[in-house]
């Protein structure tokens, strides 16, 4: 992918993931303790993560699924649960090594984790993908040109989530380009989903897919937004 922005954010997370929030991150993911805040992301994360399993088929046998993103590996294991043969991605070392530590004993060796590029065309072609979270802090042109290049190499859906463009939002997206702090993740890009949906259907490697479900959850301070593309 040629777009700079895209190259330049997908960096900063791998930093960011890697290095600067990875303890964070494998606390939020688990079952240990948390802050009253952290509790209400730990729970919109759950209700996106059901969610998006909710708009793939319940029997996943035979069907090759990418988890874009995968982090610590919990919706894989579960669309592995249900059959799946699951190719899991993160740009992050220590989050792909996190999720297959974690990995149920009676799963070994049914997921394939690996670090790199969700994007990489080498991964070859897939029945499903899903990109929970993972986009999110992308621009909206570089999100159409992640799911165009997923629309080439995926059979029958792709289920991903964005930031809404809310108010709440908004003013949140505002206060970290005023007050940057070097342990703040990179910005989350807020969208609007009237934007969204006008420019999915104005890209022409998209033709023939269309806009299925789609569902906002709101958590506390977790806001995120699943949509789903069928392919036609």
């Amino acid at each position: 992918m040629a777009a700079l922005d895209y190259i330049t954010r997908r960096g900063q997370l791998q930093t960011y993931f890697d290095r600067t929030a990875v303890d964070a991150w494998a606390r939020l993911t688990s079952t240990a303790p948390v802050s009253r805040i952290r509790a209400t992301v730990r729970a919109g994360r759950d209700r996106m993560r059901d969610t998006l399993l909710c708009f793939l088929p319940p029997n996943l046998k035979g069907k090759r699924l990418l988890d874009a993103g995968c982090g610590t590996g919990a919706l894989s294991v579960e669309a592995s649960q249900r059959g799946a043969d699951v190719l899991a991605i993160d740009l992050s070392p220590t989050l792909v090594q996190l999720a297959a530590d974690r990995l149920p004993k009676q799963l070994a060796g049914s997921i394939d984790f690996r670090v790199g590029d969700m994007f990489d065309a080498g991964l070859g072609r897939f029945d499903h993908v899903v990109a929970m979270d993972s986009l999110i802090h992308y621009a909206l042109g570089d999100v159409v040109r992640v799911l165009a290049g997923f629309a080439g190499r995926t059979e029958r859906s792709i289920v991903f989530t964005f930031a809404p463009k809310t108010f709440a939002l908004t003013l949140l997206w505002w206060a970290g380009r005023a007050f940057p702090r070097r342990d703040r993740a990179p910005a989350i890009e807020p969208i609007s989903e009237r934007a969204l949906r006008r420019r999915l259907a104005a890209e022409p490697k998209l033709a023939g897919w269309q806009v299925g479900r789609t569902r906002r959850i709101a958590s506390g301070f977790y806001k995120s937004q699943a949509m789903e593309l069928i392919k036609l």
